[in-house]
């Protein structure tokens, strides 16, 4: 992917830089500069990107990655060819700054449920092309992944119910043909649904778009029936109201806000003279 970007970038040639050279490609050092605070996400992808365009390209980073930075801060020292780093700068400034606006936003949501043992994790509303760079992104900033693509478990959402008349029937039909160390997870709107999530015995139960009262009636419901059964609560999480969704006890909170509501971090590099 890294080498698709830069062909994509480059096109027949990077004009300016070759434009500049005579006989000579001096080697240079640059640094990158934080130009606002948050969540370092993505350094080992950007040294990749420089290291494409010359394998002898240094780039080392002086934050780590999951450590907040602030404005005016150093994140990464970077010793190589003018051509190289020149040439690579804005897919690799372009790939950081994209994950790390992402781990930011993450790290303020896991920031809410610091008080809870519920967990925050990511959806796959990812950009296409981009979901193991994104998810990566939420995991340094604190969250867990949720299931990468479609083949890491079942998750019974409303058009497949609708699709199998039921979820009995989604359950029943799924649970014959699955392998057996995939879980099952029912998407519930109402108790009815959640009564009947349990009765099938759903591996996990998502609470989705549930008012918190009903939220705190469908947990207690689980929790009673079977304390084993996950929990999740999904659907309109915002920052403002993660904590009181959290508060109602379930195991999980996921929400697509950090990838699809993120900004980018601004970051910015500059040579040494």
């Amino acid at each position: 992917m890294l080498s698709a970007w830069l062909i994509e970038d480059i096109g027949r040639g990077d004009r300016t830089t070759q434009g500049l050279l005579t006989t000579e490609n001096p080697w240079i050092t640059a640094q990158w500069v934080a130009k606002a605070s948050g969540i370092v996400a993505g350094l080992p992808f950007a040294a990749r990107v420089f290291q494409l365009l010359c394998e002898k390209t240094s780039f080392v980073a002086t934050t780590n990655e999951g450590q907040w930075c602030q404005p005016g801060q150093v994140i990464a020292q970077i010793e190589g060819s003018l051509n190289a780093i020149l040439t690579g700068e804005r897919v690799a400034l372009n790939l950081a700054m994209r994950l790390s606006g992402i781990a930011t936003l993450t790290r303020k949501y896991v920031e809410q449920l610091a008080e809870l043992p519920t967990q925050l994790v990511d959806t796959r509303k990812t950009t296409p092309g981009l979901r193991l760079l994104e998810k990566y992104a939420t995991q340094v900033g604190g969250a867990r992944n949720h299931r990468i693509g479609l083949d890491d478990a079942v998750m019974i959402k409303d058009n497949h119910i609708a699709a199998a008349g039921g979820i009995k029937n989604a359950i029943a039909r799924i649970r014959a043909q699955i392998p057996y160390p995939l879980t099952i997870e029912v998407e519930t709107e109402t108790i009815e649904q959640v009564q009947e999530a349990l009765q099938h015995q759903a591996d996990i139960i998502m609470l989705d778009n549930m008012p918190v009262e009903v939220m705190q009636q469908a947990v207690k419901l689980i929790r009673q029936y079977d304390p084993h059964i996950k929990v999740e609560a999904s659907g309109n999480i915002t920052l403002e109201t993660i904590y009181q969704v959290a508060s109602t006890g379930v195991d999980y909170v996921s929400t697509s806000a950090p990838v699809t509501q993120s900004s980018w971090l601004d970051l910015s590099m500059k040579i040494k003279s």
